[in-house]
């Protein structure tokens, strides 16, 4: 008898369909992999098991029995779990009044802290995780709230755990730790319903592999019958000849010169250049620094020393506008967060940096506005029904497009990109890559911080290690090996 079966199963939000007649099955103590390109329903048919969304037909067996999931808290109760990609803790509370949240032990008619404190670090500490429960979760850095919310999930002792995306914030060490939790989980006879974009990490946890495209099944695999060329074909519908489109252009003179940057203990002594044409990768785990150096570049914080020359010029960065004016743009790493207004339209996200060149007084000049959205969805190929789409209805790649865009209207000499990647499917991924080369390919520069591996060494032409705040090494292109940036990432831990 199956853990799960989930048979012809429909969803539509107002006139589009996202999913049709969708089939999926979960054997017990088994990891199955659910893939496909972002909006290829995945997400959606999950929200669907766990109560988030209500299918619009089809039918929900848990171990034989048929099942109307009408709520999160039905689902809860019938043993489903799900660690969601978008993270949604309750910042002021902390680590543990998130975990137990709803469900909170009790002495009397009062809330018994005592035993939640106690009971969250027994959890914490048998996932091996490092966290005070006391802490608020707001205070944390997203890598361990994700953990957080992954000891939530096991905490309710769920039958069917769904992780969607549960390794994209987190550091190596931690996801052995992570999956570690699933071979035991395994071992008790759940069932894991693992969405991720990391091949690697697919092939090696997976026992089935179903993927998903358009909303519509394509197949289920053995994970042992499938390969990685035939699952990205399927996925895709076409088959990706090259992940990374590294292209030789012609890296000319520094464009920028960092010497002795410090900030407080988040980096220290930092220098490095990077020139026009070229890919400047940053590589290190994650607290290493990276984002903080990039923060300070941009004017977001103020570092305690350090030069910066910028296109030949002695200059002072002090706040973002400062940055934007003398042509260094920043693509964050949260860009629901800090890169969109999601309630906002594609048009209206696309043009945000820009209204002052597009404005005449108090008004906006709308024929030239709407000019310049037709072409950045067009150059980037954003898949919207219109300017006027929400873009928080977009899937995660078209999302980052329309980051990208907004700062291509600025034309930037400098592009930083930091995790321009994350939760995006290989598809896009391979667009993200062409528009980066094409951009280098004009004689501008990017700096990419990357925490994957495989793709700072396919796409930077030099990488610079951080480790710990400090310069651990720097690395050609003809010297790049996973064991070397490795070395250098923990040279100062």
């Amino acid at each position: 008898m199956n853990l799960l079966e989930m048979k012809g199963i429909e969803k539509s939000f107002n006139t589009v369909k996202v999913l049709h007649g969708v089939d999926f099955t979960l054997r017990k103590g088994t990891v199955h992999a659910l893939m496909g390109e972002n909006g290829a329903g995945k997400s959606t048919l999950m929200k669907v098991l766990a109560g988030i969304h209500k299918g619009d037909s089809g039918a929900v067996s848990i171990m034989g029995k048929t099942t109307d999931i009408n709520s999160p808290k039905k689902a809860q109760e019938l043993g489903v779990a799900m660690i969601h990609q978008e993270l949604s803790p309750i910042p002021e509370m902390t680590v543990a009044e998130n975990i137990y949240l709803g469900r909170e032990p009790k002495k009397g008619l009062f809330l018994n802290y005592d035993t939640m404190f106690k009971d969250t670090e027994k959890l914490l500490a048998s996932l091996k995780v490092n966290i005070n429960p006391k802490s608020k979760v707001g205070s944390l850095k997203v890598a361990d709230q994700q953990l957080v919310e992954i000891a939530k999930a096991i905490s309710l002792n769920a039958e069917i755990i769904i992780m969607d995306e549960p390794t994209s914030a987190i550091t190596n060490k931690e996801v052995e730790n992570l999956f570690t939790i699933i071979h035991d989980l395994k071992k008790q006879g759940k069932g894991i319903i693992y969405i991720s974009h990391k091949m690697d990490e697919i092939f090696r946890i997976s026992d089935d592999i179903t993927v998903l495209r358009d909303g519509v099944y394509v197949n289920t695999w053995k994970a042992s019958e499938i390969d990685n060329n035939t699952l990205i074909k399927n996925m895709v519908g076409r088959e990706l000849t090259e992940i990374y489109p590294k292209t030789a252009v012609p890296i000319t003179g520094p464009l920028l010169k960092v010497d002795n940057f410090t900030r407080g203990n988040h980096f220290k002594n930092v220098s490095f250049e990077v020139r026009r044409g070229e890919i400047f990768g940053i590589a290190g785990l994650v607290g290493a620094g990276r984002t903080e150096l990039m923060h300070a570049l941009f004017g977001l914080d103020k570092p305690d020393q350090g030069e910066i020359i910028f296109d030949g010029e002695k200059t002072s960065v002090r706040k973002p506008k400062q940055a934007i004016a003398k042509g260094i743009a920043y693509v964050t790493e949260d860009r629901k967060q800090e890169g969109l207004v999601l309630e906002m339209g594609v048009g209206a996200n696309i043009t945000l940096a820009s209204m002052k060149q597009l404005s005449s007084g108090l008004f906006v000049k709308e024929k030239q506005e709407k000019t310049v959205i037709s072409e950045q969805i067009e150059a980037l190929r954003i898949k919207t029904n219109g300017p006027r789409q929400l873009v928080k209805s977009l899937s995660g790649g078209n999302q980052q497009k329309v980051v990208l865009a907004k700062w291509m209207i600025k034309h930037p000499k400098l592009l930083i990109l930091d995790e321009p990647t994350r939760g995006i499917d290989v598809g896009a991924k391979s667009e993200i890559y062409k528009l980066m080369c094409d951009y280098a390919a004009k004689g501008n520069a990017i700096i990419m911080i990357s925490s994957e591996m495989q793709e700072v060494m396919g796409m930077a032409d030099r990488i610079l290690v951080l480790s710990n705040g400090r310069v651990g090494g720097e690395l050609s292109r003809e010297e790049f090996t996973q064991e070397e940036i490795m070395k250098m990432a923990v040279s100062h831990i």
